[in-house]
């Protein structure tokens, strides 16, 4: 099923109207589909919503985890600190006033994204260990994936993007686990550190 199905499907059960939907899929595919966003786009949605639906059978609040999947990026831009905490406003403004859905936790979920920590709340650990699987790709991806960031960067130089880049992989590697769930632990944390190691070593 296509990006635009599910989130078609989603909204209609949740109770969107017919009409507004594809005018909200419109403004959300144009967000993410904007030439500076260099990673953090449709395929980076397509990439998340492929570990939801492997790992769909372990969760709780579905419509929740896909609906602030969708909208956790929908504000990204390079020189601002509150993305997060905008693309949540934004999410929760959007939605019906009578919405079938959680509107607090969504808006945790969207906010948790800035700093990637251990949330109570399980659900929670679970969409940001979608959002940080990329970094336990095979080298090759992500290398692609670290040039990525990088262009989505490129307005600063190598002088400042280079130690501010450092500092935010150094800060996964001092965490005790950077995945929050039992199974991404398990299965992607070794690979990870190794990934975010080789790209401090090119950093240098």
């Amino acid at each position: 099923m296509s990006l635009y199905a599910i989130f078609h499907n989603l909204l209609l059960r949740i109770g969107f109207d017919k009409l507004t939907i594809n005018k909200h899929w419109e403004t959300l595919e144009k967000a993410y589909s904007s030439k500076n966003r260099k990673y953090h786009n449709l395929t980076h949605l397509e990439n998340m919503m492929t570990l939801y639906k492997r790992d769909k059978d372990k969760l709780t609040h579905s419509d929740e985890i896909v609906y602030a999947l969708f909208y956790h990026d929908i504000i990204y831009k390079v020189t601002r600190k509150d993305n997060e905490l905008e693309s949540a406003k934004l999410a929760i403004k959007l939605l019906p006033e009578f919405a079938k859905i959680d509107k607090e936790l969504v808006f945790e979920m969207i906010c948790a994204t800035q700093l990637h920590e251990h949330q109570e709340k399980e659900t929670i650990n679970w969409l940001l260990d979608f959002d940080l699987q990329i970094l336990a790709s095979p080298w090759e991806e992500y290398f692609i994936y670290s040039k990525q960031i990088r262009q989505e960067y490129k307005i600063y130089p190598n002088i400042l993007y280079n130690p501010g880049r450092k500092k935010a992989l150094q800060h996964f590697l001092e965490r005790d686990f950077i995945f929050q769930t039992e199974v991404f632990r398990t299965q992607y944390e070794t690979k990870a550190r190794e990934n975010i190691k080789k790209e401090i070593l090119l950093l240098l």
